[in-house]
């Protein structure tokens, strides 16, 4: 474990000032241009009131250490991955805590070519630098800050993934949940065709709507009665760091993000078949029969963005889907983004001449699913086990937790990286009654 706490498997998150503050990201600025040799880092911070000053320290340990910065300023996770390799930086930085209550912040790291930095690839070093006082030394020239502004030539980017000429005039709902989203796709929107119902669209770093977690069910609320009110005809709400997007049929319904994975892939791989699509291990029977349907190749990897952007590397993938809404993309540096969805099912709709409920419904009446539910647990492991001798005569896998299979249906129980949670999901063959029988009784278990 961790020595420093906010010290996590994929970034650096606390609560501001107790576990991340000032000094600390001062001495992470530091540290991180001596463990990498970097001479140039890429910045960007989101809405968060403590982002200004924790981008401030960071850029300031950056410099004494003699690199360079140069800050984006309020910017989401995805203009990071976009910029360190159009920059040809050595690193890039995110200063967010994405979803979490406002009184936290986080720090999101890339290597040279966006590729992920994480506890076991370089943050323990990191920490461990911190730990022993031993960020390297003051450089004898301090290094410059410049600030830039790459939303023209970040959209631009955007653009390559979707002509505009295939996108019908649709009305969409747009729920930026005060986060960094509205001013991305304020930039995008004179290059689509559609009329945008904006909702709690200004960046305000009092969250006064509450936290941008779509996947919260108080959270989807305001984006239901804007499409029931404005009669539209897609509604896409995104987190607060806009590297996950959550989508929303034309009745209001929110379609879990498992169906999202299989309509992307196989709208990806209408242009480009044979192609191979990296999915994670907790629901998968639909992403394997769009894929093999549209000709693809599907590879399993377990759950996380270091390790399904490390997979699609390895196999060469064009495109990666996790059901927890993070979509990743080849030609986007193998990184995840939040608007790439949104133009790619714009234009999927438009060109198939159908409502997203009339896209989905086929795959969630074949493949109903329980969707990921967290419970949180003195003792995970103990839990895990005790699921693992009960389900023992299934089709058993260790891929990411447990994946256990029968004949119609299957589940995936794994432990959080970063809390004490369980985390279920369960799907069935075209067998709801099945499925939401069996959610029951692992539910049971592992509450009991």
């Amino acid at each position: 474990m961790a020595n420093i706490p906010s010290f996590k498997a994929y970034d650096i998150r606390g609560k501001v000032p107790g576990d991340l503050n000032a000094e600390l990201a001062y001495k992470v600025g530091r540290a991180v241009v001596t463990y990498l040799g970097a001479k140039l880092i890429v910045i960007g911070h989101d809405v968060r009131e403590s982002s200004e000053e924790i981008s401030a320290s960071l850029a300031d340990g950056i410099t004494d250490a003699g690199a360079d910065v140069v800050d984006l300023g309020l910017c989401g996770t995805e203009m990071i991955y976009f910029a360190t390799p159009y920059l040809d930086a050595d690193s890039g930085v995110m200063i967010t805590a994405s979803h979490n209550p406002p009184e936290y912040n986080g720090l999101k790291f890339v290597k040279k070519g966006s590729v992920p930095m994480g506890y076991d690839s370089g943050l323990s070093e990191v920490e461990k630098m911190i730990l022993d006082d031993n960020l390297g030394p003051v450089a004898d020239k301090k290094g410059s800050v410049s600030t830039k502004d790459v939303m023209k030539e970040f959209v631009e980017r955007l653009r390559t993934f979707y002509k505009a000429e295939n996108i019908k005039p649709l009305k969409v709902v747009v729920n930026a949940g005060n986060g960094c989203a509205g001013p991305a796709v304020d930039a995008l929107e004179p290059y689509l065709p559609v009329e945008m119902i904006k909702v709690h669209h200004e960046p305000d770093s009092s969250f006064p709507n509450g936290v941008p977690n779509p996947l919260l069910p108080d959270r989807r609320k305001p984006t239901i009665d804007a499409i029931k009110e404005h009669n539209a005809d897609l509604g896409v709400a995104w987190d607060g760091d806009y590297d996950r997007c959550f989508f929303f049929d034309e009745e209001g319904n929110f379609i879990e993000g498992y169906y999202i994975v299989g309509l992307l892939a196989k709208s990806i791989l209408k242009k480009n078949p044979g192609e191979k699509i990296v999915h994670d291990p907790r629901l998968t029977w639909n992403t394997l029969k769009e894929v093999e349907a549209a000709n693809g190749e599907a590879v399993q990897s377990k759950s996380g963005h270091a390790f399904i952007k490390q997979k699609m590397r390895e196999v060469n993938a064009i495109y990666g889907g996790e059901m927890s809404a993070h979509h990743y993309f080849r030609d986007n540096y193998y990184s995840d983004s939040g608007l790439i969805p949104y133009v790619l099912l714009l234009e999927l709709m438009s060109v198939e001449g159908k409502k997203l409920s009339e896209l989905v419904n086929e795959m969630i009446s074949s493949y109903p699913c329980s969707g990921e539910i967290n419970t949180t647990l003195e003792d995970p492991q103990a839990k895990l086990e005790e699921i693992k001798a009960k389900y023992k005569d299934g089709k058993v896998e260790y891929k990411d937790g447990v994946s256990v299979e029968y004949d119609n249906w299957r589940f995936n129980v794994r432990l959080s990286n970063t809390e004490p949670l369980i985390r279920l999901n369960v799907e069935s063959k075209g067998d709801t009654a099945l499925m939401e029988e069996k959610t029951k009784e692992l539910l049971d278990l592992i509450r009991s």
